[in-house]
């Protein structure tokens, strides 16, 4: 009697070959992160790609992601993208497509992409954005860096368009 596995060795060996799936997908997320208790942030997304199995590890958002961030008084600010990658060594956030950011004191900017450097809890970009606030109607700018709730924020080239 004679066997041979030569025809799956090939499979077993492929298993532990590196490839570029994700480790894990989710579907339907609704997360939330806290703080001594406190929830400070709710991450929405009908699905996520696991990809920290990867030598750079990053969690891909490929369908949008609704983040909403709560400050000490609970006060509310939510940006929206249409596709957002998470890089887990650096902490950075690219939120691209459609980016809408809304503080909890109704500004509002729209741009294409938006950075968010969660250790130093700035945000930027260098594309065109538009913010519109209660002073000005819309500012129209080639690039924007601020803290994540706006208590000072740059724009290149200034246009208020009231």
């Amino acid at each position: 009697m004679l066997f041979s596995c030569e025809g799956n060795l090939n499979r077993v060996r492929a298993l532990n070959l590196p490839d570029e799936n994700p480790q894990a997908i989710g579907v339907g997320l609704n997360l939330k992160y806290t703080d001594s208790g406190r929830v400070v942030a709710t991450l929405k997304s009908p699905k996520m790609l696991d990809f920290t199995n990867m030598e750079f590890p990053y969690r891909e958002f490929p369908d949008g992601v609704q983040v909403e961030f709560f400050d000490e008084n609970k006060k509310k600010s939510t940006v929206t993208a249409n596709y957002g990658i998470i890089y887990d060594e650096t902490g950075l956030i690219d939120l691209q497509d459609n980016v809408v950011l809304v503080t909890s004191d109704s500004t509002k900017l729209r741009a294409e992409q938006l950075f968010w450097d969660q250790k130093a809890g700035w945000i930027f970009t260098d594309k065109p954005n538009t913010i519109g606030s209660k002073t000005c109607d819309r500012t129209d700018s080639r690039g924007f860096d601020s803290y994540f709730n706006f208590t000072n924020f740059r724009t290149l080239t200034d246009v208020c368009n009231q």
